[in-house]
């Protein structure tokens, strides 16, 4: 059972870092840093104050830049890589398996995955936005990404099972969209 409740909360997180990548990253290494979670062998540097300083700059200036208009599309350019490291880094951390390989393998497939497809869903939404808007409605939208990722990133921490069911439910959505979308388009 630990096993999956801390496979849940990586996916979780990981998954909050599609909105925000550091957010989750910080608030990970704050309940790292007071014992409120446990990560794995060789991830206890999470819970530095080296690392909550840096992750803390990063989560500032991360949402302060999604607030400038040509700063947001640069930081969507660089976010889907950097989600896709920041989700397999989180899930890498929560989950304990005696196996290196097999532990970043599957925070590598599932935890990268996770973010990076819902930032790629981030992304969309943007790009839609600037074009219906003229970015004018870009800061309505990371108002709405700042919220999730740090109330789920919560959510994740309290009740990892809820949040790892409500990923699922999300992607399953997201997924039904698009095909949605490219079955339209090819009409």
């Amino acid at each position: 059972m630990e096993f999956f409740l801390s496979l849940c909360l990586g996916i979780g997180l990981a998954a909050c870092s599609g909105f925000r990548v550091f957010v989750p990253l910080l608030l990970s290494s704050i309940a790292v840093h007071f014992g409120w979670v446990t990560v794995a062998s060789g991830f206890e540097w999470m819970g530095t104050w080296t690392a909550i300083t840096l992750l803390g700059t990063a989560t500032v200036l991360e949402i302060g830049g999604y607030y400038i208009p040509w700063v947001d599309n640069l930081l969507d350019t660089i976010a889907l890589p950097t989600a896709f490291a920041a989700g397999t880094l989180l899930t890498t951390s929560f989950i304990e398996i005696n196996n290196p390989m097999l532990q970043w393998g599957l925070g590598l497939m599932v935890g990268g995955g996770t973010a990076g497809f819902i930032q790629a869903g981030t992304s969309m939404v943007r790009l839609a936005s600037t074009k219906l808007s003229g970015g004018v409605a870009n800061p309505v939208v990371a108002t709405v990404e700042n919220i999730v990722s740090i109330g789920f990133s919560f959510i994740t921490f309290w009740f990892p099972i809820i949040a790892f069911s409500l990923v699922v439910i999300f992607i399953f959505w997201l997924l039904r969209k698009i095909l949605q979308r490219q079955s339209k388009t090819n009409s």
